[in-house]
């Protein structure tokens, strides 16, 4: 009789623990939450981006960094223990293509999320289908104010600085530093110029009377002589220009043989030391005044920043022929750090949801290679991934900067 009372015991203890670790493994295991492209062992990623057509040397470059960035994180153990399955496509730049592109990875690769589209044309493209099937476009390069609409497509989300925010933080420092400015502003013809400007505007308020001129270009244009000729004519003393690396080169070359000396600022995606201001000429690009948010490989004054040496050393690795002075590369570097960390932050939630949700409610992150004072915040009603920049000031060697951090807002 104790022998059967014993064996009943035993029989109900170990029914109980077997009730226990099925209960512990199912409850593990409610833990994890996948979408399209997801396993314990991998993340598929995909990204369309300009390898040939007009935009190469932008998509090129950049293309190179984001495939070995991948590559690198693989050889660390990936996200969470999750290899990424990366596939990259070339969209040439054009609108059909990308769309084409899109549904490649969404429908045939099964990705996740779309990362890190350069250009506003290729992400206009692809906006709608992607939101419509709930994929996520995530942190795309491109800083159109158009594409902070979370109401209108809640699965785009963007990480640069938007042009129109970079417009109202120009406006801030010329209110500051010539409250009685005669400006010119001279732009590139298309979303690029034109919300930068809306920006400018919007931040001069009632001051914004004192654009008394404005050029335009269109980004095909061989040369812009003409126009800085016409600015110079008009009798401004400050220069406010937002244009690509080619036309911002020609303007500040086309200024000193001018023998002109207006307060000149020039858009953050044209300040590289290497691609833009040496080409224009060193002397010529003194006293040029920009917005930035990232460190600048090629200035000398980040020569000896860890940062900075590390990121060259990781391109030195894994993508040797892309240039580091390339502001496409640099921004691309940024981007897929911060695509990592929405990736870490979703744990086992590795859902297309999930992965939104993260990437919109970001506060105060810092990225490798972001400025002093600077950070991301994103927030599920407005995607502004960047709310203030610095000023900075090219002094013939590199860029100074000055002030603390000014905000838009």
């Amino acid at each position: 009789m104790k022998e059967t009372t014993l064996t009943r015991a035993a029989i109900r203890i170990w029914g109980a623990l077997a009730v226990a670790m099925l209960l512990a493994v199912s409850s593990a295991q409610a833990q994890k939450a996948y979408g399209p492209g997801v396993s314990d062992t991998e993340i598929k990623l995909g990204q369309s981006t300009p390898l040939s057509g007009p935009a190469s040397a932008f998509g090129a470059g950049a293309g190179r960094a984001v495939v070995g960035y991948f590559e690198m994180l693989n050889a660390q153990g990936g996200v969470n223990g999750r290899k990424i399955n990366f596939t990259q496509l070339d969209n040439a730049y054009a609108a059909p293509k990308a769309v084409e592109q899109s549904r490649r990875l969404v429908e045939d690769v099964g990705v996740l999320a779309e990362i890190g589209t350069i250009g506003t044309a290729p992400n206009v493209a692809i906006q709608k289908y992607l939101n419509s099937n709930q994929v996520p476009q995530l942190f795309i390069t491109a800083g159109g104010r158009r594409f902070n609409a979370p109401k209108t497509f809640p699965w785009t989300v963007p990480l640069y600085p938007d042009f129109e925010t970079e417009g109202r933080i120009v406006a801030k420092y010329i209110l500051r530093v010539r409250p009685d400015a005669k400006i010119g502003v001279f732009y590139q013809n298309d979303d690029f110029g034109k919300d930068y400007v809306k920006g400018l505007r919007a931040g001069l308020g009632a001051r914004a009377s004192q654009i008394i001129a404005e050029a335009s270009y269109e980004l095909a244009d061989p040369t812009i002589d003409t126009q800085i000729v016409q600015l110079k004519a008009a009798g401004i003393d400050t220069l406010i220009e937002q244009s690509a690396a080619k036309a911002a080169a020609q303007s500040i070359r086309k200024v000193h043989e001018l023998d002109w000396s207006p307060l000149h600022i020039i858009g953050a995606s044209s300040a590289s030391v290497e691609t833009v201001l040496k080409p224009a000429g060193l002397e010529a690009s003194k006293g040029l005044v920009t917005t930035q948010f990232l460190k600048q490989p090629g200035d000398p004054a980040w020569a000896n920043d860890e940062e900075v040496k590390a990121y060259k050393d990781f391109l030195k690795t894994y993508a040797p022929a892309a240039n580091p002075d390339d502001y496409s590369v640099l921004v691309a570097y940024m981007n897929v750090h911060a695509v990592t960390l929405a990736l870490k932050k979703c744990g086992d939630q590795l859902t297309r949801e999930n992965l939104i949700h993260q990437a919109t409610s970001l506060d105060g992150e810092r990225m490798p290679l972001m400025l002093p004072g600077i950070t991301i915040s994103t927030k599920p009603d407005d995607y502004t991934p960047f709310r203030t920049l610095r000023i900075a000031t090219f002094d013939g060697t590199s860029w100074t900067l000055s002030g603390d951090p000014i905000s838009a807002e």
